[in-house]
């Protein structure tokens, strides 16, 4: 089984995983800064507002991150500034206030560890997952600022979600080939999870990567156990392409099928 699974992800891998079917997808935001600072700063804001239809997240993306400006010197800005520029931001859930907030708290944690990474990096101890323990501190470390963000924005990995957008996050800067631009090196492709959404969680139990009947954390955990059995040292390299089937307009389920 895991042979018929192999030949049918790398058919897939193969016809999509391709710079061409990357629009429209908020990664086309962020492979735009070539600067390792700027980009870790804007792949974390496009991830945490990648809810909803992907042209209202771009157009959400491009907004925010035209506000902030250069996005490695968030840790400058105050709330006056970004008030100034974002006053009557709304998205789905996120207002003005909601959204300053967050950026703030993001801030904070430039200013205090120098990075995101080196937050997420606080965390990480020898043994146990690495990736969680990685996500737990930066999240903590972000609720850590006198008025933090909701957990609407930015979800608490230890809540047993899924964790989408910040998984998401972590593949756009840990994995580096023509998708994913990269530019962290605290951990490997081979320790990250899938971020699983709706259009993953679909094409995984069409496949039976997963029996799980929701996109939750376990759904993640399963399809992630099975992509490792395919590729133990980067198992995340099919997300982009498994997903194109289901968001791309040109996607089709029809490859799985494929004699």
């Amino acid at each position: 089984m895991i042979a018929i699974h192999a030949e049918t992800l790398e058919r897939v891998y193969a016809a999509y995983h391709h710079p061409r079917y990357i629009h429209p997808d908020p990664l086309e935001v962020v492979r735009a800064y070539r600067d390792r600072a700027d980009r870790e700063v804007a792949a974390f804001i496009c991830s945490s507002l990648a809810l909803g239809r992907v042209s209202s997240i771009l157009n959400a993306c491009r907004r925010v991150l035209a506000a902030v400006g250069d996005p490695r010197l968030l840790g400058a800005r105050s709330s006056m500034y970004l008030r100034g520029r974002l006053d009557g931001f709304v998205y789905r859930f996120f207002d003005s206030d909601e959204l300053i907030r967050y950026l703030l708290a993001v801030g904070s944690v430039l200013r205090r560890y120098g990075s995101l990474e080196a937050a997420f990096a606080a965390g990480i101890e020898d043994g146990g997952t690495r990736e969680s323990a990685g996500l737990v501190s930066l999240t903590a470390a972000l609720r850590d600022v006198d008025d933090p963000p909701r957990t609407i924005i930015l979800c608490d990995p230890r809540r047993g979600s899924a964790a989408k957008r910040l998984r998401l996050f972590l593949r756009w800067m840990v994995r580096s080939d023509s998708i994913d631009p990269g530019g962290w090196d605290v951990i490997t492709p081979g320790e990250l999870s899938v971020p699983v959404d709706v259009h993953l969680h679909r094409v995984a139990r069409r496949l039976e990567l997963t029996s799980r009947m929701r996109p939750d954390a376990r759904a993640g955990l399963e399809i992630t156990s099975a992509l490792r059995l395919i590729d133990a040292e980067d198992p995340v390299r099919f997300d982009f392409s498994l997903t194109r089937i289901g968001i791309h307009p040109n996607g089709t389920m029809e490859i799985i099928d494929a004699p």
